[in-house]
């Protein structure tokens, strides 16, 4: 039986805005209502306090012990200051990651000092925790110098008497509640100065910005792109602190308030399908702080929000994140996401459990990861979580789901494979959209094929950020074009940024022994690449081969050249027959055979130089071996068809 999926541009609206007034979350209680369900401050116990022993042997011990040798090796760490001059170094040279060091290390090891104290329970790291809480509250600003020009003094030094708040100021005022709230009374026998200067600091850099601006972030301000990650995850990072350090009640539940709007404006113009735009990479921090956000609701309300898990976008959601997966190793990496999944099993499989999705709690489970002592950069309060959940969590089913097929009609990508639950053969995912996604690469039409689970047409994805990766030179980095995509360069003109830039008529159709995207990539294009119409068609022959035909109408002839990137060495063996040296990393080679028409194109390889800033995080996925096959064509007419087969030799 076969399945068609056609999706206009009015349907695409429809589908993916649907729900703009929904409101899900604020909709729900009046302020009058949360008043009566928010669990008061002094009665909000969200994990046991550090005098409750009984309970904390109920935590996973070898879990927390190794977090509690790791803290050992920090008796003696020298809390550093930061610079200006190294706050400067993003203005300078669009270095970021000398700060981000500096920053990141601090909040890590904060972080390990208390784990080690809760384990201990003896004081042996209060003297440090404490040197770390006031070392990081005299820093100048608690976000990193990437974010400075986002406010009002610009690119440089930040204002300290105009704060602004980031994703990293949220998780700096996390670290410090916990502090508070698991420290508190051994804090204040030392000097109660420490928990108000906490307070003061947290109150002043993300309580009174974050109540009195609406910053862009938010989504208050209708600039035609919803919110992207940064929205949940701050607010995950605003929930807790704000319950955990508020002691006005009122203005506790105003917090709360707050945060359920701004959660909203991310959530009901997110797509019905639960497609993550910024890439599945980016899905730990995007549907991944949503559940975040749900689960202290829930913690905070006596499970008051718990019916959002029977929501099916917040279920398509979470799903999203294994319905995109490749192999173990691989996951489908368009935009700035990573071709390499890093998750965190935990949430995935508390994610799972709570929307009741099997194959989404065995998926978590199967990166379920083996404690080591090791923090992490980001959503320290997920720790917590994961000690009281890990004995029933290491022993739950684990598993890769592997659809056979996945169509997301909102985010118009496709996902197909020869055999569901495997990664035996060929692996093909495509995509249409608009060139102004969050983290945006210039990619409509884009198409990538894996074979055996490892990479064989790649999406190269994003390298190290720099300054140039979220300003007006966003598109000087070569990985972010067209041409460094498996897309075509028509008549001299590569696809341009923005939201009118994108694709037409996405339709896909599957059976049992095939399945396809054709979607019309033409206006990717400004008027000056002179295509009327390109109707690409990416076509998975399950069990034989990967086809890709491309229907062409232009204004103009000139010339073209199709682009194709690989991460192996290629080389033409014979007119019309280009092989591709794939590895398949057990000693055993194989060879793909990339057929086109030799009458109709010259075919040039050429290995791709790492040499740019950005380039260092690009060798992380790839090593030094990208390389570039692009088929020119001999002449052109107005009318043209290309078709080209990847298949094994």
């Amino acid at each position: 039986m076969k399945r068609i999926y056609i999706i206009s541009l009015t349907i695409f609206v429809l589908c993916g805005l649907s729900g703009k007034s929904q409101n899900l979350l604020s909709s729900k209680y009046p302020i009058v209502e949360l008043e009566k369900i928010v669990i008061p401050r002094s009665e909000w116990i969200p994990f046991p306090k550090l005098d409750d022993r009984d309970a904390w042997l109920k935590a996973d011990q070898p879990m927390l012990k190794s977090y509690y040798i790791e803290a050992l090796n920090y008796l003696t760490y020298q809390w550093p200051s930061i610079p200006a001059t190294t706050t400067l170094l993003f203005k300078d040279t669009g270095n970021r990651s000398e700060y981000e060091g500096l920053s990141f290390k601090k909040r890590n090891v904060l972080g390990t000092l208390l784990l080690g104290e809760i384990y201990e329970n003896k004081g042996r790291f209060l003297r440090q925790i404490i040197d770390g809480v006031w070392s990081i509250c005299e820093e100048s600003y608690w976000g990193v110098n990437s974010t400075v020009g986002q406010w009002h003094a610009g690119i440089g030094l930040p204002d300290v008497s105009d704060p602004y708040v980031d994703l990293f100021v949220a998780e700096t005022a996390s670290y410090l509640s916990w502090v508070d709230y698991f420290l508190g009374e051994k804090l204040d026998s030392i000097s109660p100065q420490i928990r108000k200067r906490i307070y003061f600091e947290t109150n002043n850099r993300f309580f009174i910005p974050f109540m009195n601006n609406d910053l862009s972030w938010m989504g208050f301000k209708n600039s035609g792109r919803r919110p992207n990650n940064w929205n949940p995850w701050i607010c995950s990072n605003w929930l807790n602190a704000a319950l955990l350090l508020e002691k006005n009640e009122s203005r506790r539940v105003l917090m709360v308030d707050r945060s359920l709007k701004i959660l909203d404006n991310f959530l009901s113009p997110y797509p019905k399908d639960g497609g993550c735009d910024e890439g599945p990479n980016y899905w730990n921090v995007a549907a991944g702080s949503l559940f975040d956000n749900l689960v202290f609701l829930n913690l905070t309300t006596n499970n008051a929000f718990q019916y959002t898990f029977d929501d099916e976008k917040v279920k398509n959601m979470g799903r999203f994140v294994f319905r995109t997966q490749i192999s173990e190793k691989y996951s489908l990496n368009f935009a700035d996401a990573s071709p390499k999944l890093s998750v965190n099993g935990n949430m995935i499989w508390r994610y799972g459990k709570a929307i009741g999705d099997e194959k989404m709690q065995q998926f978590g489970s199967f990166y379920r990861s083996v404690p080591n002592g090791t923090v992490g950069r980001f959503q320290f309060f997920r720790i917590f979580f994961e000690l009281f959940d890990n004995q029933k969590f290491e022993k739950a089913p684990k598993g890769l789901a592997l659809p056979k097929e996945v169509w997301l009609p909102d985010l118009q990508v496709m996902v197909a494979r020869d055999k569901e639950g495997s990664t035996n053969g060929f692996f093909v995912a495509a995509k249409g959209g608009n060139n102004d996604e969050s983290h945006n690469h210039n990619d409509i039409g884009n198409y990538v094929v894996y074979y055996n689970g490892l990479p064989l047409l790649i999406d190269v994805g994003s390298g190290t950020y720099t300054a140039r990766t979220f300003n007006s030179h966003r598109y000087d980095i070569w990985s972010n074009c067209s041409h460094f995509h498996n897309l075509p360069t028509i008549n001299g003109v590569n696809q341009s940024p923005g939201a009118n830039f994108k694709a037409l008529d996405a339709t896909f159709v599957s059976n049992q022994s095939f399945a396809q995207l054709s979607l019309d990539i033409s206006h990717a294009y400004s008027q000056s690449a002179g295509v009327t119409k390109w109707l690409r068609t990416v076509r998975l022959n399950r069990g034989k081969n990967v086809e890709v035909t491309d229907l062409v109408t232009l204004s103009k002839t000139g010339q073209l050249v199709q682009h194709l990137m690989t991460c192996y060495a290629a080389e033409v063996i014979k007119p019309g027959e280009l092989v591709i040296h794939f590895d398949c990393l057990d000693g055993k080679n194989k060879d793909f055979i990339f057929e086109y028409n030799p009458t109709k194109f010259i075919v040039e390889v050429e290995k791709i130089k790492l040499e740019a800033p950005e380039d260092s995080g690009i060798r992380l996925n790839w090593g030094e071996t990208i390389h570039r096959i692009n088929l020119t064509t001999k002449s052109l007419k107005t009318n043209e068809k290309f078709r080209f087969s990847i298949s094994e030799k």
